[in-house]
């Protein structure tokens, strides 16, 4: 592209040079005075006099003007060809910046020499369909859970006004049977309260929104409050949780949003591992990094699932009941505190076992 520019300006220049040349010599040898008069003759029908005549006192007389005049007229007129060439290029990108906004289907096309700008354009135009797809389809998962939860409150809100209306209604109810409708109408108010929640994240998602507050935090200390926070859920599965972790695990972060990170981790071991089976949570410093890891035993989960586990709006199984299922925002958030934090978060399965790992810059140490 540049040479090719070069060589048409240096054709500009020599085309301008030829031209003044020619018209010099043109108006030295009088054959600029005789093809004027030639063409008064022959256009005005004067005689050779009278237009040779005009020629002195109108032409010849104002000789240094005329010869600047046609100077110019030489340069302009180059110019405009060779503009012409060099604005064909803009007019193309124009069109292919058009193709952009308009959102056509195919790719667009320049001339050779604007291929690297053809590349780049091309580049945007796929990067902002893909954006474009994402987001329809995000807006779609949206509202199919925004449905689906509509759905799903009338239930547990059913089952409660119900069981209340119940107690109401039966003064004379048994105590055992009193303790039982009560019993159900808080489990489906604690489900109530969890759909609630759902539709909070839903309405205020957005990832772009979450700022860090870090500060110095002991890491085992937040999963043995994580671990002791759990144990009724554990007790009612059958389940044990491990922690592997040194006596101080010093990390700088914002507690607050990593205990959210660690809360759904291990909300989701709970949730889908087999009852009666152990869940383990290792913690070490390795190189500068925390590496935190929860492992449970669960049906595998499939590769695909596993590529779109951390999308917003996921639910992996949808198979699974209201019970379990969420709103598929929980790995989502996740995956941005760590990622606002500098680090990496990453699931796997092999066979019957499920990790999920989280590795964190641990930044400075505690000053003793």
């Amino acid at each position: 592209m540049r040479s090719k520019l070069f060589l048409q300006v240096t054709l500009m220049a020599l085309s301008a040079a030829v031209f003044v040349e020619l018209l010099y010599r043109m108006v030295l040898h009088n054959r600029f005075a005789n093809w004027v008069v030639s063409i008064l003759q022959s256009w005005f029908g004067m005689s050779f006099d009278s237009a040779r005549a005009f020629y002195w006192n109108n032409i010849r007389a104002h000789y240094d003007f005329v010869f600047i005049l046609g100077i110019g007229l030489v340069f302009f007129l180059i110019f405009y060809f060779f503009s012409r060439r060099f604005t064909a290029y803009f007019l193309q990108i124009n069109r292919g910046l058009d193709a952009l906004v308009e959102e056509r289907p195919e790719d667009i096309r320049l001339s050779n020499e604007l291929l690297p700008t053809e590349r780049k354009l091309n580049q945007i135009k796929h990067t902002l369909t893909q954006r474009s797809m994402d987001t329809l389809l995000a807006e779609q998962r949206k509202d199919e859970l925004v449905v689906y939860l509509a759905h799903d409150l009338k239930t547990p809100l059913t089952s409660v006004i119900g069981y209340l209306t119940l107690l109401r209604d039966e003064p004379e109810i048994s105590p055992a049977l009193r303790e039982k409708y009560l019993s159900v109408a808080l489990d489906k108010s604690c489900r109530l309260e969890e759909l609630i929640n759902d539709f909070f994240d839903i309405t205020r998602f957005n990832l772009s929104e979450i700022s860090l507050s870090r500060s110095q935090v002991d890491l085992t200390l937040l999963l043995e409050q994580l671990i002791s926070e759990f144990q009724p859920m554990l007790t009612e599965k059958a389940l044990s949780c491990t922690l592997d972790a040194p006596p101080k695990l010093p990390l700088f972060c914002d507690a607050d949003k990593l205990q959210r990170v660690l809360d759904n981790l291990l909300r989701n071991a709970v949730a889908y591992c087999t009852p009666a089976s152990p869940i383990f949570i290792h913690a070490w410093e390795e190189a500068g990094q925390v590496q935190i890891r929860f492992v449970n035993q669960g049906p595998s989960i499939p590769q695909e699932t596993l590529n779109r586990m951390f999308e917003q709006f996921f639910r992996g199984d949808a198979a699974r009941g209201s019970h379990s299922g969420g709103a598929g925002l929980g790995l989502a958030i996740a995956k941005n505190i760590v990622e606002l934090h500098g680090g990496s978060i990453t699931a796997e399965s092999q066979g019957e076992t499920i990790r999920f790992s989280v590795s964190l810059p641990q930044a400075a140490p505690l000053i003793p």
